[in-house]
């Protein structure tokens, strides 16, 4: 793939942030809509076919707390099935929901795997999202991070989505967005996919312009510990689950330049805990680099592919099928098998036992890999009895603390080998009901019991 951003890019794409349209001309947004996106646009557009599905983009508006007045575009394939997987695709500057819909391939993958796919569109000036107001970068703190979360819980309402199954996917603009999202909403996002992004908060600004240069440069170096407490200080006081980080990023950017891959890798191992030493490092196509940190596997907590030679021009083809692998969203939705037949589960068996007293129970859950290939970055999901909200845990990060939990395994035990079974647990209050939860999943599929 060919570097197709410029040393105009830079400048351009700056005034398509600007707050004020006055201060900087409507013809250099032009410029960088011609320059950096649409030679994005012709190459994705020959490469992907439109969905061959009966579904279609269809508008949704009035869908909750709307602060910043985004637009709600939405993707429903044909073959979702019950409690199906919802990914956020939020598109560039210039850009909009329909047209990321139509040039990037989530669509076409949404049809083969079953989840259902949002694409916001942004209203500013420019058609940029807000990363650098102090509302955008806390949570529930108003503009663009608000609106996208009500979208989440739109579809929850409506479509009997999987809330342990949501991510989110941008490209400039919108990688910066995830960036912002994970921080903002760990417990809603299970992870993301971020292409040519800052770090969460990196853009912010006081001035209320919408562009900041010496992040845009790549010349804004903080500490690991320094960049995960801008992270941690988006939702003070949370203690839960964080979601795993995909990164991607063309070495010659010139728009977003390449330095801040090294800051965003250095935010979110530190927000996940792990070393910032990898854990492996290839390359899975020509010119790519991949560095894994917290584990070697397919979904390790924290993921970075450096692109050799490319500019402001991600993602290509192919690059929006490995976010899928990534987010685990690579297999088709479980269907219900119907009553009176006994599904046997896929890879994976679950043993829990309780110990309960007057206002709490203590919980131990076994899990086994039953099945033939390693369980790499696992997470155990089900559903607590009513009444019972978990207080402390240990051998996983559990997220919330009641209803849909989360469990997932950490740095040292987050690969189970053929065969191979880990111990965690939990202790928690309850009102009266000391019951088990009814059935368990891992990566969407349902565990045995016993």
């Amino acid at each position: 793939m060919t570097n197709r951003s410029t040393t105009d890019g830079s400048t351009t794409e700056r005034s398509t942030y600007a707050a004020d349209p006055g201060r900087r001309p409507a013809r250099a947004l032009l410029t960088a809509l011609l320059g950096c996106v649409l030679p994005l646009l012709s190459v994705l557009l020959l490469a992907v076919a439109p969905p061959a599905s009966a579904a279609s983009l269809t508008e949704v508006t009035d869908f909750g707390s709307n602060p910043s007045g985004l637009r709600m575009h939405l993707y429903v394939p044909a073959g979702a099935g019950e409690r199906p997987a919802v990914l956020v695709a939020v598109h560039y500057c210039t850009g909009s929901g329909p047209a990321f819909y139509s040039g990037t391939e989530f669509a076409s993958l949404a049809d083969r795997y079953g989840f259902i796919v949002i694409y916001p569109s942004a209203t500013r000036s420019g058609n940029c999202f807000d990363v650098s107001s102090p509302q955008a970068l806390r949570r529930d703190g108003g503009s663009d991070p608000v609106g996208i979360r009500s979208m989440v819980g739109y579809v929850q309402q409506h479509y009997g989505s999987d809330p342990g199954r949501v991510f989110v996917a941008g490209a400039s603009s919108g990688a910066m967005m995830t960036n912002v999202l994970l921080g903002n909403y760990p417990d809603v996002f299970k992870a993301g996919a971020a292409f040519m992004g800052v770090p969460h908060s990196c853009f912010a600004t006081t001035d209320g312009s919408g562009w900041n240069s010496a992040c845009a440069n790549g010349t804004v170096d903080r500490t690991p510990q320094q960049w995960g407490g801008l992270v941690r200080a988006a939702y003070p006081g949370y203690s839960g689950a964080r979601p795993r980080m995909q990164l991607w990023h063309g070495t010659e950017d010139a728009t977003l330049r390449y330095p801040n891959l090294n800051e965003e890798i250095d935010q979110w191992t530190d927000v996940l805990g792990v070393s910032r030493t990898p854990a492996s490092t290839d390359s899975p196509q020509s010119g790519w680099t991949r560095t894994r940190y917290g584990s070697s596997g397919a979904q390790a907590p924290v993921e970075a592919i450096s692109v050799q030679g490319v500019g402001h021009s991600l993602p290509a083809s192919g690059m929006a099928a490995r976010a899928i692998a990534f987010f685990g969203l690579d297999s088709s939705t479980p269907t219900d098998p119907g009553p009176g037949t006994d599904p046997t589960p896929a890879n994976c068996r679950v043993a829990y036992t309780t110990s309960a007293w007057n206002t709490g129970l203590t919980a131990t859950i076994t899990l086994t890999n039953t099945g033939t290939t390693p369980l790499t970055g696992w997470s155990l999901a089900f559903t607590l009895p009513t009444g019972q909200t978990i207080t402390s845990g240990w051998g996983a990060t559990y997220s919330p603390a009641g209803g849909a939990v989360t469990a997932t395994g950490l740095a040292y035990n987050a690969t189970l080998a053929p065969g191979a079974a880990v111990q965690i647990g939990f202790q928690a209050n309850h009102t009266g009901n000391t019951g088990k939860p009814s059935a368990f999943t891992v990566g969407g599929t349902a565990c045995g019991t016993g």
